[in-house]
């Protein structure tokens, strides 16, 4: 599933204009700007493609429950370990 209102709120976490996520989704632009104004319901199909190109860039999507729908950003693996502050030295600390 994806609302209006998650379609919106994840292309701004993720900083995608409408134009970035049609490229993506290759779903048409008029499509896109028309589902987020609520002016048209596409099929499910055209909305599951939305939904992988966002997925794909980063994007989860929180599911109806007591809160309603919403989106974040999923977590990431960090490149490199951490080290704590007070293991900082002159030799680690790059």
């Amino acid at each position: 599933m994806l609302t209006q209102a998650q379609c919106r709120a994840a292309r701004a976490l993720i900083d995608w204009s409408r134009e970035q996520l049609a490229d993506a989704s290759k779903v048409g632009l008029r499509t896109i700007v028309d589902f987020e104004r609520s002016a048209r319901d596409p099929r499910e199909v055209t909305k599951d493609a939305l939904r992988r190109a966002l997925e794909a860039a980063g994007v989860e999507f929180i599911e109806r429950n007591g809160g309603g729908p919403g989106v974040r950003l999923r977590e990431t693996e960090q490149s490199a370990p951490t080290i704590p502050i007070e293991d900082l030295s002159a030799e680690n600390d790059e």
